[in-house]
């Protein structure tokens, strides 16, 4: 099978290159490739080449093409006789020489031709993304940057005393106790810690108390105004857990406890807490006032080395001591309409007693509408704020009154010489008294024959009186 090359078009060095590397083999009869070609194969026909050739001779090629074009004709002028048998070993033996002549030159000419080409610019083509056919692409959309405008009187807004030092939210931490002394004028209190590691317990020692500023009475049922009646509170942040209370020491403005206390707390659940000490004046006939409150983290001293402190006293955010808590469980039966009540344990209740704490009960009382139906109370725990009773009662209640039932609860201090002394109640029911006394009512209404246990801040009576009309219809 014989081939045959075409002439290009266009004529030079730069086609002629084109030609060598681009051009592609195809048969004249069925234009493919000859690799391909079934019909060449066995036929001698000619196989002509087509090669992608320039529609346009740049510019910058106009000289080669003149100088290539004279060179051309000087070959094309001479004719050559047709080779013998016996030349055409010798030309083979030259063509490997002439060869790498030609490559020679050629490699050198293409290199002053690139020289010479103008620069053509740079073009930013952005990698091609592969990915799984059919998955889906989020589509981000590009974020607008906008200049943000700031008004005038855009700083003219700030109110100056909010950030100025003599502001009331001042950082006490930032004083020392001189300062702190003479700012607020509410005295300073002597404590001590250390921890015991044989014993697992932290120890705090609550010394003396100096220069208590004398009690505040708004009703004018203060007898002694002169004096206070102070005691010191002591408990563990944040959660306040098996809180300690020192006794109360009368008419004095520099009382001397010299009491000790323990908590069984691990040592470094010890650091992570913080001591707090609220100095509070006692009111037997109202509830009792707030003078100041001391509050050090233990993560600051050294609790194995212990250490005594002086502190002054700073104002508290609370002005009254809160009443206490209960911790009460309810369970209704409908097959036998009872009423089941649990009465657990309180912890922080008011102390009543001056000499000995409180000696607190529980009366727990059945009101039906506005009607008190029953009455019941638990035993009396003598000489303690944190009473444990564990004491169950139960009322008759048909499931048709369950609606309109209400249960007061009142916490009160046992006094043999006169009345016994109020110290917080609670409604739950029909008539409740917060949001938190509805909750445990409704709670125990949706989980019949379960028992709902939660604890409640006790109130005081007329708060009580004020917004349940249950509680006017006890003692």
């Amino acid at each position: 099978m014989a081939y045959i090359q075409l002439e290009p078009i266009n004529e030079g060095l730069l086609s002629r290159i084109s030609d060598l590397l681009l051009c592609r083999w195809t048969c004249r009869n069925c234009c493919q490739k000859c690799y391909d070609c079934s019909c060449c194969q066995s036929s001698d026909d000619e196989v002509e080449i087509l090669g992608p050739f320039p529609a346009q001779t740049p510019s910058w090629l106009v000289s080669n093409r003149s100088d290539d074009r004279d060179g051309d004709s000087d070959n094309t002028t001479t004719s050559e006789p047709p080779p013998t048998p016996q030349d055409v070993s010798l030309d083979r033996r030259r063509s490997s020489s002439d060869t790498s002549r030609s490559t020679y030159s050629l490699t050198r000419r293409i290199s002053s031709l690139e020289l010479r080409r103008p620069s053509s610019p740079l073009i930013d083509i952005k990698p091609i993304e592969f990915g799984i056919l059919g998955s889906k692409k989020e589509i981000v959309q590009p974020s607008i940057l906008r200049k943000t405008y700031t008004p005038d009187d855009y700083f003219r807004k700030f109110e100056p005393r909010l950030y100025s030092l003599d502001s009331n939210s001042e950082d006490v931490d930032s004083l020392t106790d001189e300062e702190v002394l003479a700012k607020y004028q509410l005295g300073m209190l002597h404590f001590s810690t250390q921890y015991d590691l044989l014993h697992n317990y932290l120890i705090v020692r609550v010394i003396e108390a100096r220069d208590l500023p004398p009690p505040i009475s708004y009703d004018g049922t203060r007898q002694d105004m002169a004096h206070s009646n102070p005691y010191v509170k002591i408990c563990l942040l944040p959660d306040q857990k098996n809180s300690k209370q020192t006794g109360v020491k009368r008419k004095t403005q520099s009382p001397v406890f010299e009491e000790r206390y323990t908590f069984d707390i691990p040592f470094l659940e010890a650091e992570r807490r913080t001591l707090l000490l609220t100095t509070v004046d006692f009111d037997k006939f109202s509830r009792h006032c707030v003078i100041g409150k001391v509050s050090m983290p233990l993560s600051d001293v050294d609790l194995v080395k212990g250490g005594h402190w002086w502190k002054a006293l700073v104002p508290s955010s609370q002005n009254e001591v809160e009443l206490g808590e209960l911790l009460l469980s309810l369970n209704y039966l409908p097959s036998a309409g009872r009423l089941n009540v649990d009465i657990i344990r309180a912890k922080q209740l008011l102390q009543t007693d001056m000499s000995q704490g409180s000696d607190p009960f529980v009366k727990i009382q059945l009101v039906h509408g506005l009607k008190l139906a029953k009455t019941k109370k638990t035993s009396c725990k003598r000489a303690t704020i944190d009473p444990f009773y564990n004491e169950s009662f139960s009322f008759k209640v048909p499931q048709e009154e369950l609606e309109s039932a209400s249960l007061v609860f009142t916490v009160f201090g046992h006094n043999m010489k006169s009345s016994n002394d109020f110290i917080g109640r609670i409604v739950i029911g029909q008539y409740s008294t917060g949001s938190s006394e509805s909750k445990h009512w409704r709670r125990m209404l949706n989980s019949h024959r379960t028992a709902v246990e939660q604890w409640h801040t006790l109130r005081s009576r007329a708060e009580c009186d004020r917004v349940s009309p249950a509680s006017l219809e006890v003692t």
